[in-house]
């Protein structure tokens, strides 16, 4: 199972690498942000109308307020006690994956044996060993329930926008005995000094694919247009399949040699044919993350 995770871009990113073990964001900011821009203009009236409603209810100050800044504030509360008495960090760190092990393929134990919430228990004060498909199913059936506290359905609006996000990185949804891809160096582009695995999947891909979030939205929306409807079909469980697959066959995929970094550290080289199969299954994953957050939202908030 997963005990580090890598995050975040630009000095937060290298500050938070440094740092003991934990989970990541998957895609980083760019990437989240990404999947909400891809979402929200295919939410209905009734639906923007309540998520509008919740998010203008909500002066939780971890982001900015909007729809689009929401997609990253699971990261930030898991983040806020990290360094400190670590009760959000524990409560919710392994809720942002679920570690499908590539040599004994396993769901079910890769979610602690998908074991409904206790009675009466809140999605957002669930058992702490819940998995990310597990999670994204709780919070979208909560939003559904009028009854619940306003509250918790804002709680579950904001989980849910990230860890759809975080259901569709494939090193969220694999594992190979490397924390994730975390214990696996690699060297791509012309870079000198070696980085992790999930670290080139949380941002380097995204990075690759454009660093205009608006415009890289627009972009896969109208690509990948054709196939939203079919996309939008299963549930959390078969999406967590298809991004083990992803991990399976894309993200080990890497050589069988490695060579030392400047550093002398041992590192994967990472050719111009994986790094283009990277960037085609990140804009796939991406574009699937947001067609589906928007599904889950419109089904939820008729």
């Amino acid at each position: 199972m997963h005990m580090s995770r890598v995050v975040l871009t630009g000095s937060v990113f290298a500050a938070c690498a440094l740092l003991h073990p934990a989970p990541g964001l998957a895609w980083g900011d760019e990437g989240h942000r990404i999947v909400g821009r891809i979402a929200l203009p295919l939410l209905t009236p009734a639906a923007l109308a309540q998520v509008d409603t919740l998010l203008a209810a909500d002066d939780d100050a971890l982001t900015e307020r909007d729809f689009v800044a929401r997609t990253v504030w699971a990261d930030r509360w898991r983040d806020s006690d990290r360094n400190s008495s670590k009760v959000r960090y524990t409560a919710t760190q392994q809720w942002h994956f679920a570690d499908i092990e590539i040599a004994h393929p396993d769901l079910s134990d890769a979610c602690a044996g998908q074991r409904p919430l206790p009675e009466g228990t809140p999605a957002s004060q669930g058992p702490a060993r819940d998995c990310v498909a597990d999670k994204v199913e709780q919070f979208a059936a909560e939003l559904t329930d009028v009854s619940l506290p306003q509250a918790e359905r804002i709680l579950a609006l904001k989980f849910l926008l990230h860890f759809t996000g975080d259901l569709h990185q494939p090193l969220h949804a694999a594992d190979n005995h490397d924390q994730g891809g975390n214990q696996v160096q690699v060297l791509f582009s012309h870079h000198h000094v070696a980085s992790r695995l999930h670290a080139y999947w949380d941002t380097a891909v995204v990075q690759r694919i454009g660093r205009d979030e608006a415009a890289v939205a627009q972009d896969l929306s109208a690509t990948f247009a054709a196939q939203s409807a079919a996309w939008q079909q299963g549930r959390p469980a078969d999406w967590a399949q298809e991004s083990f697959a992803a991990a399976r066959d894309v993200v080990y995929t890497l050589p069988s040699t490695a060579v030392p970094d400047e550093h002398g550290t041992p590192a994967y080289p990472l050719d111009q044919a994986y790094e283009q199969r990277a960037e085609a299954t990140a804009r796939q994953q991406l574009a699937k993350a947001g067609f589906r957050l928007a599904a889950l939202l419109n089904a939820a908030l008729r």
